[in-house]
C-alpha cells in the first residue's frame, strides 16, 4: 500500500503542474529489518523538497539526490540499499535491512496522464494498482480483479513476472457515531494511525467545532448520514452514544454495508438489550458487532478506552478471523 499520512500521487501531480518538477520514489522490495514496507513512497521536486518516506531517514538523502537527477534527465532509476556490519553508518540502512527503490520522474515513464488517472481513482475511492515493468519503461494501471490476492492482504510487491505491483487502496475511514468524550480522544488517535475520520451526531451541542476543531462533523441522523457516506470495505464504524435512537439506526445501516468493523460502546448487559431490539426488528448479521467495543486491555477512562477501540479496529483489519 502507499502512505496514509499524505497523498503522494496528488502532491507529485500538483508539483509537476506548478513547474516544480516531481519524481516519486517507491519501495518495491525489502529484506531483513527494513523500516518501511513495499509501496511506501517519497515525492521530491527539482530543488530537493520532499514529502513522505522510503526508509524512515536512513537513505532519504541519497534517494533525494537520485530523484533530483531523474527529474533533470527524465530517466527512471532502480536503486538498491543495504549495509554490511562495518558500513552501518554509511549511506545505507543502519538497521541492517535492505531495500530496493524505484524512482520515476513525472513526465517520463510515469506520464502526466497516467498519474492524473491514478489521482482521480484515489479521489473516487476506487482501488487500483500502478504496475511497473522493472526491466523497461512500461507503467500501467490495473484493477483489483487482476491482483485480488494482493488487494485482499493490502500488500504491494514484485510479481512472478518481475513487475512491481503498487497498490492504491482507498484510504481507511473511521465513522464515529456520537461526538462524546471518548470520541475526543479516539479521533486524533485514529488520524495518527492513518484513518480519515467522520463524526456523526445529530445533537448540535455535541457535534460542535469547538469540541472537535477542524474535524468533519455530520449533523444528519445516522441512517441518512451513513447511507450518504457509502460505507465500503475500507471503513470502520463505532457507535458511542448509549442512545438507542441514535446508535440503532447507525447499526442497521452499517450492518447492511461492507464495513470491515462495527463496534458498539456499552456493557454486556447493554449489548444484550441492543441485540434483542435489533433481532426484533429483523436486522441480520448481528454476529458482526464487536461489543463491548475494542480489545479487553482493562482500559479505564476515555483515553484508554479510545486506545482499546483503535486497537480492536486495527486487529480486525490486519488479523481477520478465518472466514471473516
Amino acid at each position: 500500500m502507499t502512505d496514509s499520512f499524505s497523498d503522494i500521487p496528488a502532491t507529485a501531480l500538483d508539483w509537476h503542474q506548478a513547474g516544480r518538477g516531481a519524481a516519486i520514489a517507491t519501495v518495491i522490495e525489502t529484506w531483513g529489518s527494513a523500516p518501511r514496507a513495499a509501496g511506501s513512497q517519497l515525492v521530491v521536486d527539482r530543488e530537493g523538497a520532499m514529502q513522505g518516506s522510503v526508509s524512515g531517514g536512513c537513505v532519504e538523502g541519497a534517494v533525494v539526490t537520485e530523484a533530483m537527477a531523474a527529474i533533470a534527465d527524465g530517466r527512471s532509476r532502480l536503486l538498491d540499499y543495504g549495509v554490511a556490519d562495518e558500513d552501518a553508518f554509511a549511506v545505507g540502512l543502519g538497521c541492517g535491512g535492505r531495500i530496493r527503490v524505484l524512482v520515476d520522474p513525472v513526465g517520463g515513464a510515469l506520464s502526466t496522464a497516467l498519474l492524473a488517472d491514478l489521482v482521480a481513482a484515489r479521489a473516487a475511492r476506487r482501488p487500483v494498482a500502478l504496475v511497473a515493468d522493472l526491466e523497461g519503461e512500461g507503467r500501467v494501471l490495473e484493477g483489483p480483479e487482476a491482483h485480488d490476492a494482493r488487494f485482499a492482504t493490502d500488500r504491494s510487491g514484485v510479481d512472478p513476472d518481475g513487475r512491481f505491483v503498487g497498490l492504491h487502496n482507498p484510504p481507511l475511514r473511521l465513522v464515529v457515531v456520537g461526538a462524546v468524550h471518548i470520541a475526543q480522544a479516539l479521533v486524533p488517535m485514529a488520524r495518527i494511525a492513518g484513518f480519515d475520520v467522520v463524526i456523526v451526531d445529530p445533537r448540535d451541542a455535541f457535534a460542535a467545532q469547538a469540541r472537535f476543531p477542524g474535524e468533519r462533523l455530520v449533523g444528519d441522523w445516522p441512517d441518512t448520514a451513513l447511507e450518504a457516506l457509502a460505507l465500503d470495505a475500507r471503513t470502520a464504524v463505532v457507535t458511542l452514544t448509549h442512545d438507542a435512537k441514535i446508535d440503532d439506526p447507525a447499526l442497521r445501516a452499517a450492518l447492511g454495508s461492507e464495513a470491515f468493523y462495527i463496534g458498539c460502546l456499552g456493557s454486556t448487559r447493554t449489548h444484550a438489550k441492543r441485540v434483542e431490539r435489533l433481532m426484533g426488528a429483523g436486522v441480520p448479521g448481528l454476529e458482526r458487532l464487536d461489543a463491548p467495543v475494542g480489545l479487553d486491555i482493562g482500559a479505564r477512562g476515555p483515553a484508554e478506552i479510545a486506545v482499546s477501540i483503535l486497537a480492536g479496529i486495527v486487529a480486525a483489519l490486519r488479523r481477520p478471523t478465518p472466514g471473516g
